[in-house]
Parts: C-alpha cells; structure tokens; sequence
C-alpha cells in the first residue's frame, strides 16, 4: 500500500504511468505476503465463562480473533492474540475469557504478518458449546488411537472417516483419550490389504520415520490436521485431550533407556521431553502458570457432569511384573491427591474419569504389566494399591455414580465392576467402557483380571486370529454419552465408524 505522499510522488514523476504502477503490483504483493492457516482451527478446554482456542499458520504472524453468539458476528468481539513464531511451530492459542451467559461461542480467526499488519490471512471460523450452569441435556464423544500401526491417510478411501461420523452426532464435546497420534509409527507409501486392494497413506517425511527431535514431534500432529474430517471436527466440537504412550514411544516410562536399532537417541525422559512440547503445542490445551506441563485436569459440565482428565504415563514406575508388596506408581500420589480430592469436591451427579488406560484389562509390555493390572486375582500388588486406594476413598467418602471411560486397547467394551466378584472388596460398583481406535490398527479382546472383578457385558473385537485388521475392515470404534437434563439419566452407546450402535447402557443415578 502506498501513502498519500508517495502516491503524489510517482504522479509528478511518471504522469501516465502511474495507473500502471498502482493497478497490479501492489494487489500482487500483498497476495505474497498474506499469511496462510495451514491445519484449521480447535477449541477446547471449555469452561462456564471461556475457552482455548487454536491455530497455526505459515509464517511468522499474529492471531487475530472475533468472538461472537452469533453466527453472523452481529456485535462482534475483537481480540489480538499471540504470535505464531517458529520457537513454536508457528502454533497459537489464546484463552478466550468473559463468556458467561453465552450458550455457543462463534469465533473467526485470522493472521496478521509480523511487520506488515495490512497482510491478513483469509478467516477460519469455527464454533465451540460452552457449559451451562442450568439443566440441560448434553451429548459427548469419546474415543483414541489416530493413525497407529501404518494405517494413514488414505484420500481415496475417504481419509480417517471415523471423526466425520462423531461430528455428525453433534455432540457438545470430545475427549481424545491419548494415542492422539503414533510418533513412534512410520508409515508406507502403500500396503496391501487381504482383499488384494491396496492402501496409500498419504506421507510427510515427518511421519516417514519414528519421531526423535522436537520438529519431528511436531510434525506428527501436523499430519493428522492434514484430514479434513478432523479438521470438520476440530472446527465445530471442543475437545478435551489427553495423552498415552504413542505420543513418545510405545510402553514408555520415565527413566527408560531404548533398545531399538530405529532410534539414535535413546533416552525416553529426553524424548517425552519433545513429546510434551510438540503435544502442549498443538493442543487446545490451557496450561498453568504454577504447572505449564500438567496434563492432569478437570472440567465441570453443568449440574449433571463434571470430566477429570487423566495422566497415567508421566509419574508412573517402570515397567516390570507389577506385583510389589509395597505398591508401585502410575498416577503418583500427587494425581491421586488431587483426584480424591476433586471428586470429593464436585457437586455434579455423574464423575466421569476419563483414564488413558483400563483398569481391569491386561496389557502387556513384553513379559511386563503395561497398565493397571497385573494378572493376579488377588489382593491388590504394584500399581493396583492406587486404584485401590482410589476406589477406597470413593466409597469412604460416598462418592457416586463414577463411570471410567477409556481406549487404548483398540476394541470396544462396556465392564461393570462389582465387591461381590472382587479380591478387593472396598468399593462401590461401577462401570468402565472402552472404545476406540479412531484410525489405527485393531487388536483384542484383552484377558481380565479378577482383583476389581470385572464382568465383560459386551465386547467387539476381531475375530479370533485376527489382529492389526485396516481401517477399511470396519473395527474403528467410538462411544457416545447423554446426559438427559431433566432425569438425569446417562445412556452410553458404543459405536462403530458408520454411527451404528452396537451396545446402549442406561445407568440411572444413585441419590445420597
């Protein structure tokens, strides 16, 4: 753009030629200089009165936001943001705050170049429901596991399909719960399928090998914003994120020391030190002033519901027979604290914890216990004394209606746990549902352990001999939850990737 003074400037020097030198190459230059978002825009971390939203762009630029209860920004709220700079990977997010009263928050956001304010990028708009204070009905998804075990990004067979069936539910929110992407999974250009078809990942050389530096975090969750099903998603339905061990590397425990002929740095503590980064980074995530790391978070939904937010993967012991006399960490004392704490707290009829992994399930890590449990039916060893320590203050403190949701384990399940089937029999019962992957390979059914006694009321998983099936094969698995304003009644519905319900549990709420 030129000023008034320069334009006087060219007119006495060039006469005619002025209108040339105005007509064309200024519009030009602006087009080059006018920033570009690249992977769409999120929200999350919702509250009664804000929320987190974020973006990225291509360039060194500055968020510029307008905030909205309409969708056509009728009385629009303008906001300057960060900036997007490469010590983070050109992300950026802002806690957007004042919201109180507003039912569905409409944003619009745009980048502004640094050192050229008149280049702006085109607007991304996007919207978010916001809790309530009053009854009301509320409908949530939940579900984990993208891009694992060599399935990516196939365009002509739709893209990871799963995210556009959860955003046709409509449902208010969504919690990831963990394995949001595999850094330690490199994909191929193509795999051939039992069919004889083939499959072909779409491919970044970020996700061409296991992910070791800071950027090559970083561009695990730059591939999965490349699908515009989760980008749809992204843009109409808050989430709620929380991670597993595939951010960093399969199984990991802090202090871990790799064996693996892929990876030239083999010091997990350092690379769950990328991992943490790149994830906080691209996450609608709010962090603390007193904590920026802490992954571990809760999140009041209304009268009916209130989400606790797990971390089961940064304070936990290493991996091994998980039988200890003594106990052994996977929360750590701090995260139980805070949990028993917290639930004893909330005023909500239903707790839902969402745990990044099962508590009855075995999991394995070689000849080690990976999860919770540990294969002996019968009283609590290793890291079952939290879970039992937890269980224990819930009944003491009598806390109820506690539903556990969860993946990781790439089948779907609804458990219900009970004292009368249990070793350990200081607890009320409750019930835990699993369900994912989202777009990863399928595995299961897992064996049980006895010491919570849980009872499997359904399963899907493939069939027997079966493992690792494509997302093409239809064993991609989400679960939905309403909550009913009035009754306060919760129905949890597993589904599969086309929306069909495969198994409807309605819980009624118990009243002190």
């Amino acid at each position: 753009m030129l000023t008034r003074r320069q334009v006087l400037g060219l007119g006495m020097q060039g006469g005619m030629a002025l209108g040339a030198t105005m007509a064309a190459p200024a519009i030009v230059l602006a087009e080059t200089r006018r920033p570009m978002i690249t992977s769409g825009v999120m929200s999350g971390d919702m509250l009664t009165d804000r929320a987190m939203i974020w973006s990225r762009v291509d360039r060194p630029s500055r968020m510029l936001l307008e905030v909205a209860d309409n969708p056509e920004f009728r009385g629009a709220r303008s906001l300057r943001g960060p900036e997007a700079l490469p010590v983070r990977d050109l992300t950026a997010k802002l806690d957007v705050t004042g919201l109180d009263g507003m039912d569905t928050l409409h944003y619009r956001v745009r980048f502004a170049a640094l050192g050229d304010h008149r280049a702006i990028s085109e607007p991304v708009v996007g919207q978010l429901r916001l809790p309530s204070e009053q009854k009301r009905d509320v409908r949530f998804v939940w579900s984990g596991d993208t891009a694992g075990q060599g399935w990516g990004i196939d365009e002509s067979r739709g893209g990871m399909t799963t995210y556009e069936t959860m955003r046709q539910q409509h449902p208010d929110f969504f919690i990831h719960s963990g394995d949001t992407v595999y850094a330690d999974g490199p994909l191929k250009e193509s795999v051939e399928l039992a069919d004889g078809s083939i499959w072909r990942n779409r491919l970044t050389p970020a996700k061409s090998k296991v992910a070791e530096t800071l950027d090559e975090y970083r561009g695990q969750h730059a591939y999965n914003l490349l699908d515009a099903n989760v980008r749809r998603l992204n843009a109409e339905v808050p989430m709620l994120a929380q991670w597993d061990d595939h951010e960093t590397v399969n199984n990991w425990y802090p202090g871990e020391v790799l064996d693996d002929p892929r990876y030239t740095e083999t010091n997990v503590s350092l690379l769950s030190a990328r991992a943490r980064r790149a994830f906080l980074e691209y996450m609608p995530l709010r962090q603390q002033p007193e904590a920026p790391q802490r992954i571990y978070r809760r999140f009041p939904y209304g009268p009916g519901l209130e989400v606790f937010m797990l971390d089961m993967r940064s304070f936990r012991g290493p991996n091994d027979a998980n039988q200890q006399e003594d106990g052994a960490a996977l929360l750590g004392r701090q995260q139980v604290d805070w949990l028993i704490d917290s639930l004893k707290r909330s005023t909500a009829t239903w707790k839902v914890i969402a745990s990044d992994m099962p508590v009855g399930l075995m999991v394995a890590d070689g000849d080690n216990a990976e999860a919770v449990a540990n294969g002996d039916p019968g009283r609590p060893l290793g890291r079952e004394q939290e879970i039992a320590r937890l269980l224990e203050a819930m009944r003491d403190n009598d806390i109820r209606n506690v539903v556990w949701l969860t993946a990781d384990v790439h089948y779907t399940a609804a458990h219900h746990y009970a004292p009368e089937r249990a070793a350990f029999k200081n607890f009320r019962p409750f019930w835990e549902f699993v369900s994912g992957p989202l777009h990863a390979g399928t595995f299961g059914p897992n064996d049980l352990d006895a010491t919570f006694g849980p009872e499997v009321v359904f399963q899907k998983a493939p069939p027997d001999g079966q493992a690792n099936l494509p997302p093409s094969a239809g064993y991609q698995f989400f679960g939905q939850v309403d909550l009913d304003g009035e009754s306060e009644m919760l129905t949890v519905t597993l589904k599969d990737a086309a929306g069909n319900a495969l198994h409807k549990q309605e819980l009624t709420p118990e009243r002190g």
